[in-house]
């Protein structure tokens, strides 16, 4: 996956995680530490691709085009990127040269649908929640004394 996809990803969350109202790219920008120029190519790409609104005017910026639960990340994934492969042969056909004497090329497309469908199963809903991080605490004493001792 591109970076351009995981910011993507990021942007769809920010916006999944503030449903209400519109959101111009400069908030969006400064919310998600990515570069303005940055959210401006993705916004008008999920734009165009019918995953966000455009509001046009004073007050415009984008909002969601439908809600969270309803956009996967593989829809996201799609449309900044087309769509994916892990090889050329599993993403479209006539790609490589070697298809037709290919002994792995279903294999390859087995796991290409393994992943679109683990994909295509989490939604920005999904994304949007918030995770707990778990911290091993053994191993931060650990290396907190590791430090102490050097």
């Amino acid at each position: 996956m591109s970076k351009l996809a995981d910011y993507g990803t990021l942007v769809m969350t920010y916006l999944a995680r503030h449903p209400a109202g519109v959101h111009n790219a400069a908030e969006i920008a400064a919310a998600t530490q990515i570069s303005l120029p940055t959210v401006s190519k993705i916004l008008k790409i999920l734009a165009r691709e019918a995953i966000l609104v455009s509001h046009r005017g004073m007050r415009g910026g984008y909002s969601l085009a439908r809600t969270p639960d309803a956009i996967t990340l593989m829809e996201i994934i799609d449309a900044i990127e087309g769509p994916i492969g892990l090889t050329e042969c599993s993403s479209a056909p006539g790609l490589c040269e070697q298809e037709t004497s290919c002994s792995v090329r279903v294999n390859w497309m087995k796991i290409n649908a393994a992943v679109r469908q683990a994909l295509t199963g989490v939604t920005l809903a999904d994304m949007a929640q918030p995770t707990l991080a778990v911290v091993n605490t053994d191993q931060l004493l650990a290396h907190r004394r590791a430090q102490v001792n050097a």
